[in-house]
């Protein structure tokens, strides 16, 4: 594999540090400025949006430009919008600065598959989109749960200024490393783009993808916070059960690509939220346990991320149905769908907490992952008619 490719995993390594990095700093920030909790949680909502913007808007506006100046410009975004949040005096320097940095994410996780693809024979081009993602897992298993530790240990702006000399690092590599002339598809026209939105199938699959996520992130934004006033933990403890949590997702993450191999996505999906509905409904008994909460947490995190594998094997093959001019814009759109999930799980979450406990997201997570559950099988069930209607034609 091309040295270049490298310095792409070590871009997703540090965007993904600093998308989720967050979810373990919610209680220290909201100390430090002086906000509430879900003020504090809002900062993951806010990000979540850039990445939804960020993700087809910005992919769009640029799509006539080089792919390298793309890259450039977006990882120097993102060690902007890092520095930023380092130096942010107030809360709402510090949301301007998240939501740079989201849009800089959403463009990047848009085009880095372009790119990687690129940069090796077509025989090779999944093996370099899986390396270039070993990055964004990475950063769940070590950078987040790291990235915390910095924070509680020296303050969440360390955690910034680090994470932006990660993307400095990331941004020369690609200067240096990365081809000017890289292969490049001419761009989707407006209509093409269009196109994919006036899909019914299509918009179900972008509705599974975001109450499947919104449900986790409902609790998830503030798991810290449970952990330290639920469960008695010490803040110093958050960084090591998040490094638990990081390594459930990432073999959840592969185990839930392989069960959407071998039984096909509906299916998998189907288990995978029935299952994780569940270990957020026991989440709500479990939390007053320590021993029993990190049980817990760990099997959460197998089922948390494991079905992104199928909601984008999904979206792509009904893509390539219904809109095959375009089947990059819908798997870029599935990407904002996830975010758009994120950012309103996390905004439902901060007004529960206003109005009711901090447990009470738990089992309302729940019921909103067992929404999702209840579209896939609607899904499900027109794939099999539009199956049977095929057969009697």
């Amino acid at each position: 594999m091309p040295i270049a490719l490298f310095a792409l995993t070590l871009s997703a390594f540090a965007i993904g540090t600093t998308e989720f990095v967050i979810v373990g700093l919610v209680p220290t920030i909201a100390q430090d400025l002086g906000v509430s909790l879900p003020s504090a949680g809002l900062l993951v909502s806010l990000y979540a949006l850039g990445v939804a913007i960020g993700a087809p808007v910005l992919t769009a506006l640029t799509g006539r430009w080089q792919r390298k100046s793309v890259l450039l410009a977006v990882m120097s975004l993102f060690v902007v919008g890092n520095l930023l949040a380092w130096m942010a005096p107030t809360y709402s320097s510090l949301i301007t600065a998240r939501i740079l940095t989201g849009l800089a994410h959403g463009v990047f996780f848009s085009i880095g598959s372009t790119i990687a693809t690129s940069l090796v024979p077509r025989e090779k081009e999944a093996s370099a989109i899986a390396i270039m993602f070993t990055g964004l897992t990475v950063a769940l298993v070590t950078g987040v749960p790291l990235g915390t530790w910095i924070g509680q240990n020296f303050g969440w702006r360390a955690t910034f200024m680090v994470v932006a000399a990660l993307g400095l690092i990331a941004l020369i590599g690609s200067a240096l490393l990365v081809p000017k002339n890289l292969k490049q598809a001419p761009p989707a026209r407006i209509a093409q783009q269009l196109s994919v939105l006036t899909q019914p199938r299509l918009l179900l699959v972008y509705a599974m993808t975001a109450v499947g996520y919104g449900g986790t992130f409902t609790v998830f934004t503030f798991l810290a916070p449970i952990l330290e006033q639920v469960s008695g933990f010490e803040s110093g403890a958050i960084g090591l059960i998040m490094l638990v949590y990081g390594v459930s997702v990432a073999v959840g993450n592969i185990w839930g690509g392989r069960m959407a191999d071998r039984m096909g996505p509906i299916k998998a999906l189907h288990i995978i939220f029935t299952a994780l509905a569940l270990v957020l409904l026991a989440f709500t008994f479990t939390a007053g346990n320590q021993i029993a909460a990190v049980i817990t947490i760990l099997i959460w995190g197998a089922f948390a991320f494991g079905n992104v594998p199928g909601l984008q094997v999904y979206v792509v093959q009904l893509a390539e149905k219904y809109t095959p001019q375009a089947v990059d814009v819908a798997s870029g759109l599935n990407i904002a769908a996830f975010n758009v999930g994120i950012a309103l799980g996390s905004i439902l979450g901060g007004v529960v907490i206003e109005r009711m406990t901090l447990m009470d997201t738990a089992w309302i997570g729940a019921l909103i992952v067992a929404l999702a559950l209840v579209l896939t099988r609607l899904s499900g069930f027109l794939d099999k008619r539009d199956q049977l209607q095929t057969k009697t034609i």
